[in-house]
Formats: C-alpha cells, structure tokens, sequence
C-alpha cells in the first residue's frame, strides 16, 4: 500500500564536510542538560561519524587513539584524553550496532575533582538541549542517568548504557591531567530505543510482553517501508492517521517527524494500531524520523521495516506538494 507523503523539509542532505559546522564549539552547564542552538549539529556529529566507522580491526589487536575534545566513536578500543590546555566544555558521543550496548571503562584517571574537574557518562545522547532515548522513554528518572565518576569511580569502573548510544562529557582545567576509557559493544538481545548509524538499511522491533516504549531513529530524510506489523492482537488492517490517533489501543507503532531528537517533541505523521503485513510506505522529509512502539506489556510486539535516505528531487516535491510544513525552518 503507497501512503500519501505527509512530510516536510528544509532539510540538506548529510554527512557533507568535517568539523566546520562544530568551529567554536563549547556547551553549557551539564546540569542544564543544553547544548547550544546553534553549535552541535546531527550533520557535524555524522561527519565524523564518517571518518571513524567500520574499522576493520584484528580481534586480538585493540583500536586505540587520541579522544578530541568533540568526539564521535563508534569503534570499540581505548581512548585516551589529554589535555593540552584547560578544556571546560568537552563531549563524546559513543555509537554501536542497533543491537549493542555500550560499556564504558575507566582503566586510568588522572583529573582534580576537588578544582572543578568531571567526568560523566550519560545514558543516551543529549544534543541541542533534546535527549534520545526521551524521558518517556527510558526506565530511569533523568538525572540517574548520569553516572559522575568523581562521584562513584572508586566503586563503579564500569557504565552501561541502556541502547546503543551513549556520551561522555567531561571538564579538564589543568594541562597534562588525562584519563584513558575503553569502550566496548556487548550484544543486546532485545534492542530498544536505537539511532540508525546510516541512512539506509532495515531494522525488526520486538516487545517481549514488556511494558516499554522503544524508539528507532534516523537523523536523516528517508522513506520508511513497513513490511510487517503484529502487536499481539487480532485486528483488520488499518493505518490511521494520528488525529485523534491509537493511544487509546494500549499498543501501536506511530511514525515520528522533527529536526530535534527527542521523539516526544516530535510531530506524529501516522499511528499503526492493526496488524498487517506490509508493504505500506511513507516520505518523511524531516532531519529526523523517528519510528516508535508504545506496548502495554500484554502481548508480544513486532514491527519490520526498512528505511532509505530521499534524493534531493524527493525533498523538493515533497516540499512543494505538502499542505502542511511542520518541518520547515526558512
């Protein structure tokens, strides 16, 4: 079934040049939780995404190299800071597979606590002031999800993230003071809450009679072809769109549009409330779409789908077709 585009852009397409977008990069205060308007980007975060994926590494060689105060990891190894200068505004952003989680070690610390120094892994990302996995979405209260080593290092080595992304941020005053993290990627055997490292590919969501919201992301324009819906129960086959929507079935799947990350600021395109099998397509041309499953821990849960980046002719029909524009900036 082809459904009608109902989505809209103003988006470029991505991964285009390195870290010019991030020049003078810096955050504000971690407690905030905000990074600023008009610094860190999915675009400069890709980029370097794009100079660091796939690195193909003998299994009994670990990856190791220098971490940069803006960083974008997704290889496993070590990785070790060194500050070169005071750096009070610094982050990481860690990615795995869709099905990984990510263990963060700390093998050496070598930083003043007592002068303002930290280190603080976050269980998710958290860019221009928006968190993924959402609040909504995630089984801990927000500020559990920071783990502040200078707090708990001497007791707790090691930090796991709940899907497959993860941050460090850190603060470092005094020049020569460095610390040294390895990262690894165990398997996750039932993924949740996941940001697609590529603009194409596929992906299959399973609820295990668990009482959970996950959500699957793609920081990109695509379209999205869902080719098989279950959610437990036994229905006719509809999609519906999302006015007044499913929330009332307890279990459904909606597709999500935004230029921010988190999805429960997202604009909500379509609600899936019956099972079906596809295909059924939709064009999202928003910087970020969002595929999520809201499950009432009853039943077994399952949506395949595929995903695929648009082309810069599909960004600009759907521009000029649509009637509503809740993705256009100017």
């Amino acid at each position: 079934m082809q459904l009608a585009s109902l989505a809209y852009s103003n988006t470029r397409l991505k991964r285009r040049g390195m870290l010019c977008l991030l020049a003078g990069y810096g955050y504000s205060t971690l407690e905030l939780i905000q990074v600023k308007e008009n610094e860190i980007t999915p675009e400069g975060l890709f980029s370097l995404l794009n100079s660091e994926l796939k690195r193909e590494i003998p299994e009994e060689l670990i990856y190791s190299r220098p971490l940069r105060c803006l960083d974008m990891v997704a290889a496993e190894g070590q990785f070790t800071f060194t500050a070169d200068r005071p750096h009070l505004s610094c982050a990481a952003f860690f990615i795995a597979e869709p099905n990984q989680v990510i263990n963060v070690e700390y093998d050496s610390v070598d930083i003043d606590c007592r002068s303002g120094d930290f280190i603080k892994v976050f269980d998710g990302w958290v860019m221009k002031g928006e968190k993924f996995p959402s609040s909504q979405d995630h089984a801990l209260p927000l500020m559990e999800r920071y783990v502040d080593y200078c707090d708990s290092g001497t007791v707790r080595r090691t930090v796991r993230s709940s899907q497959n992304v993860a941050m460090v941020f850190f603060r470092v005053h005094t020049v020569g003071s460095s610390f040294t993290l390895t990262v690894r990627k165990p398997i996750n055997p039932f993924p949740c809450n996941i940001i697609s490292q590529t603009p194409e590919g596929s992906f299959t969501m399973v609820i295990p009679q668990q009482h959970r919201n996950c959500s699957f992301s793609i920081i990109y324009p695509v379209e999205i072809k869902i080719a098989e819906l279950s959610l437990g129960h036994l229905n006719d086959f509809p999609i519906k769109k999302s006015m007044p929507g499913c929330a009332g079935a307890g279990d459904f799947v909606e597709l999500l549009g935004g230029n921010g990350m988190d999805p429960s600021k997202m604009f909500p395109v379509a609600d899936l409330c019956y099972n079906f099998n596809g295909p059924a397509q939709m064009k999202i041309g928003c910087d970020n779409t969002v595929v999520r499953m809201v499950s009432s821990g009853r039943f077994v849960n399952r949506v395949a789908f595929q995903y695929r980046l648009l082309d810069r002719q599909e960004l600009q029909r759907i521009k000029v077709n649509s009637v509503e524009d809740f993705c256009f900036t100017g």
